[in-house]
């Protein structure tokens, strides 16, 4: 009878803990995800497909393009329309001069949407061209529920992203030092210019690196607040902690995602362990040509996340070479490297070859994983064959011809 009573005991204990860490990490946005933004393991999502307005979120992938797109030192000529942009702004003028590293801080900083116009006129000629470079981009990252018609984020029914979309966007930023630096800062000023004669003063509207203490957050630094109100609260933030970094975001929320925002990352940090298996810079495997080796690389560091309590001593490595390759250049995928627990894939990341391998006059013979030998290439075969085939065809005719003069 006492064991029964341990049991269901133990039972409750589980039952309730469970029912504590849903109750944790529960989020009033419509769409929500939570990424380790090393491993991209997604932590926890709320209909993170869910094709929901962005708000001035988008400022993230105008900024992205700015940075890829433009030198920082560069001089913009604000033209007619910035001034009239709609909603936030730092109230440009005609004929401004700023550079695009000073609309940029405005952009991410004050959220200012006669910034985010002029950027866009800058790099693409109008705003209209701007939003087709913003879904090409889109489309090149791996989104699948996104499209865009203007830089800032102002409400329209056909400007949408998803929150797994929208992280897609924010990792690819975060390659960026410079997109990291901004978004991390509490405040900037923009000296006076050839129209402004007074210093403007941006502050960032992200609470959780410049609120109060109900809502700062130790860790936070980054990313970018929006609002409209038909598309309500959006939010992106990321905090970094012993080396780890989270990204947040969510869609559509009302007034208590920044209490949901910190929900999320106290469940990430403290929930989840992030190791890093191997570094983009240690060969996984080498591949034998003739005797010579030639080392495969990762493609990117790999980095796993599990639950607090599990262990990473039963994670196993496959390796995963093609067969039939013939030549290759630098930073060509040659195969793969597969990360498994318990049998079940956590990740799978191609290699890479760190030189090439060609010539006109061999191809790779495949003898077995991960050896190949060098073989006759088959564009000097043929023709060998075939200029040799015609050389003793002429001998013959030739042969033929002296034969039949010898007779006669």
């Amino acid at each position: 009878m006492k064991k029964y009573a341990i049991l269901v005991l133990m039972l409750i204990c589980i039952f309730f803990n469970i029912a504590n860490v849903n109750a944790s990490i529960n989020v009033n946005a419509e769409g929500c995800v939570l990424v380790d933004l090393q491993s991209d393991k997604i932590l926890f999502e709320k209909n993170k497909d869910l094709k929901l307005a962005p708000a001035s979120t988008t400022k993230i992938m105008t900024a992205l393009l700015t940075i890829e797109k433009c030198n920082l030192n560069d001089k913009v000529i604000i033209g007619k329309k910035p001034p009239f942009a709609d909603g936030s702004k730092i109230y440009l003028m005609e004929g401004e001069e700023l550079t695009v590293e000073q609309l940029l801080n405005a952009l991410l900083i004050e959220s200012a949407n006669d910034a985010a116009q002029a950027l866009a006129e800058y790099i693409s000629g109008s705003e209209e061209e701007f939003a087709k470079l913003m879904n090409q981009r889109a489309v090149e990252l791996g989104c699948k529920n996104t499209h865009f018609v203007n830089a800032s984020g102002l409400y329209d029914p056909n400007h949408y992203t998803s929150a797994y979309d929208l992280y897609l966007i924010t990792k690819k930023a975060f390659e960026y030092p410079k997109f990291r630096e901004i978004v991390s800062k509490v405040r900037y000023e923009i000296p006076p210019t050839n129209k402004q004669l007074q210093t403007r003063y941006l502050y960032s509207h992200n609470k959780l690196i410049n609120g109060n203490r109900r809502y700062r957050y130790q860790w936070a630094d980054g990313v970018k607040t929006g609002y409209t109100i038909k598309s309500k609260h959006a939010f992106v933030g990321s905090a970094t902690k012993d080396g780890r970094t989270l990204i947040a975001v969510v869609l559509k929320s009302n007034a208590q995602y920044y209490n949901d925002i910190i929900k999320l990352f106290d469940y990430g940090f403290n929930d989840f362990q992030t190791k890093l298996i191997l570094d983009k810079n240690t060969a996984a495997t080498h591949i034998i040509i003739d005797n010579k080796s030639i080392p495969l690389y990762p493609a990117e560091d790999i980095y796993i996340t599990l639950k607090k309590n599990d262990n990473f001593n039963d994670i196993e490595k496959k390796i995963n070479v093609v067969s039939n390759i013939e030549k290759f250049t630098k930073g060509e995928t040659l195969g793969s490297i597969d990360i498994y627990k318990n049998n079940n894939l956590l990740k799978s990341v191609p290699l890479i070859a760190n030189e090439d391998f060609g010539s006109l006059f061999y191809d790779l013979k495949y003898v077995e994983t991960g050896k190949y030998k060098k073989r006759p290439s088959n564009w000097i075969v043929i023709p060998t064959i075939i200029v040799v085939t015609l050389f003793f065809y002429k001998k013959f005719k030739r042969n033929q011809k002296f034969k039949i003069k010898k007779e006669k």
